[in-house]
């Protein structure tokens, strides 16, 4: 099998947010950089699916040269090769712009099949994975927790709600999105750190895809929530306070 796994390098969790001069975006400049988690699961399986079944994985990702550190860490951890989109625009695209960058990145190398993590943890919009799948015109499935190569195709498992789950049969090629905590994720060892060196990274600049680059979705200004204190008494009884107070935790904190 050949499988494509798109990644994308995001802040660290426990990075300081400070909110950039513009007001468009965060500050970044003394920001340090990991993989995206759910992006680090969607490697991890496919790692375990070559290992399985053999063939080639190939990491996929998009951004300036900082990227880089996060590819030879997935590189480091089994992959074979990758492929990073240089594109130091990436902040001013939106989910469809990324998404076109990727799919045309992917449409030459012809792969069974293209795993990415559900969503990034500093947009969330959970919009790239399925998109590129839109534009590459095959079948695609949402949080999947594990994937299993049959006859047929696949059989994957996927995370619905209140701890119900569905299993389902589809074919290759298709795209998936994975969601954290499916699997175990690995460390690189010291003897991957050494072979990611000599692995091939091929560098495509972003303007010799061909993508379109207009955002339908623009983003305007990000802000700090605002902290606000204030105090209620609730008048009545100790039983009517305590039926009142019960309420507003479902209405208005909406906690209950």
């Amino acid at each position: 099998m050949k499988i494509i796994v798109a990644i994308k390098q995001v802040q660290e969790r426990d990075a300081p947010v400070r909110i950039a001069a513009n007001g468009k975006w965060i500050d970044e400049s003394d920001l340090q950089f990991a993989m995206n988690e759910p992006d680090a699961y969607a490697l991890e399986e496919a790692l375990q699916l070559k290992e399985q079944h053999g063939g080639e994985v190939i990491v996929l990702s998009a951004g300036p040269e900082r990227v880089g550190t996060t590819i030879r860490e997935a590189l480091a951890k089994g992959a074979d090769r990758a492929i990073h989109i240089v594109c130091d625009d990436l902040g001013e695209r939106d989910g469809l712009g990324v998404a076109r960058l990727l799919a045309a990145a992917i449409k030459p190398e012809n792969p069974d099949l293209v795993l990415s993590g559900l969503q990034s943890e500093d947009l969330g919009l959970g919009q790239t994975g399925v998109v590129v799948a839109e534009l590459l015109g095959l079948p695609h499935a949402t949080l999947i927790l594990h994937v299993e190569k049959i006859e047929s195709g696949l059989k994957v498992k996927r995370e619905l709600e209140e701890g119900w789950f569905q299993s389902i049969e589809m074919p290759l090629p298709a795209v998936l999105t994975m969601q954290s905590g499916g699997s175990k994720l690995r460390y690189a060892t010291l003897m991957g750190i050494k072979r990611a060196k000599t692995k091939e990274t091929r560098q495509v600049p972003a303007g010799d895809l061909g993508a379109e680059s207009a955002p339908v979705v623009v983003l305007e200004q990000v802000s700090l929530p605002k902290k606000q204190k204030s105090t209620q008494i609730l008048p009545g009884s100790p039983k009517e306070a305590a039926a009142a107070l019960v309420e507003k935790l479902k209405t208005e904190a909406r906690v209950l």
